[in-house]
């Protein structure tokens, strides 16, 4: 089965290119990161134990107040009130907040991952072809080498993402948007990280026209991604597990190569300023 990561940068189209993909005539199963971040600290979960333990005492406003909207002092579904998560967030994110950040991705990024590996095991033994893995920060959180092709949605022009970013938050003002854009990775930069992977490994969808434009191109890169994965392959691997292996295994290796020579002339360039 293809691990197809999915990624891209604020207001680039992500959202909407992994809404086409699970739909016809693509049909593909998406495993969405933010949506199993939410989904493993709801009321009831390990992770939403685990947090209330640590942060409860020293955060009075960690839950949502009881009321009988949200079903009192048990929570909608009796299993506790939800986390109040800007609360959560003023407590762990600021300066001087290192630590509490840190105990709290260390109770949230392993139950993500465990999910993840869920959702994606359950797909192979459905007997999917591929598996849509959508991660925002697939590159910077290690995911890039478990893919066997990354799928980048960019813009080339940067002015498109702020445009599209300020139609999206009419609240937000030229600045804001142009400081938000800044805070992350420059998109255009890790598409040419996701082609330096080579052709069927590695795809950009270049998302700067209408809907029917983002559609062809999609169209586009899918036909690509296929060649370099057909249905047929899935089912030989799903049928020899040890074939599975062997090419995950290989698949693996390659694009940790990549990526480390990728960092290699990255630091280098640097090094040169």
């Amino acid at each position: 089965m293809l691990l197809l990561g999915l990624t891209g940068s604020i207001a680039t189209g992500k959202s909407t290119v992994s809404q086409i993909l699970a739909a016809p005539p693509y049909n593909l199963p998406v495993v969405d990161a933010d949506k199993v971040a939410r989904q493993v600290v709801e009321p009831g979960t390990s992770g939403y134990s685990k947090i209330v333990a640590h942060f409860g005492p020293s955060t009075p406003d960690l839950l949502l107040p009881a009321s009988p909207e949200n079903g009192g002092e048990l929570g909608p579904h009796g299993k506790g009130r939800p986390l109040n998560r800007p609360a959560l967030g003023r407590r762990v994110f600021g300066q001087g907040k290192d630590e509490d950040r840190k105990a709290l991705n260390k109770i949230v990024h392993p139950a993500v991952r465990s999910e993840m590996y869920r959702q994606m095991g359950s797909a192979y033994l459905k007997g999917e072809w591929a598996v849509v893995l959508d991660v925002p920060l697939l590159f910077e959180s290690g995911w890039e080498p478990l893919c066997g092709t990354i799928m980048v949605v960019a813009v080339k022009d940067a002015e498109t993402q702020l445009k599209r970013l300020r139609a999206r938050d009419a609240h937000l003002t030229e600045e804001d948007a142009k400081n938000r854009v800044a805070a992350q990775w420059d998109v255009r930069d890790k598409a040419e990280r996701c082609l330096r992977r080579g052709p069927k490994a590695g795809v950009v969808v270049w998302n700067d026209g209408d809907q029917d434009h983002l559609k062809r191109e999609i169209d586009r890169v899918m036909q690509e991604v296929k060649a370099g994965s057909p249905v047929w392959w899935s089912w030989l691997l799903l049928a020899f597990p040890p074939l599975a292996v062997a090419s995950g295994g290989y698949s693996y290796a390659r694009s940790w190569y990549i990526k480390r020579q990728w960092e290699s002339e990255k630091a280098m360039e640097k090094a040169k300023l």
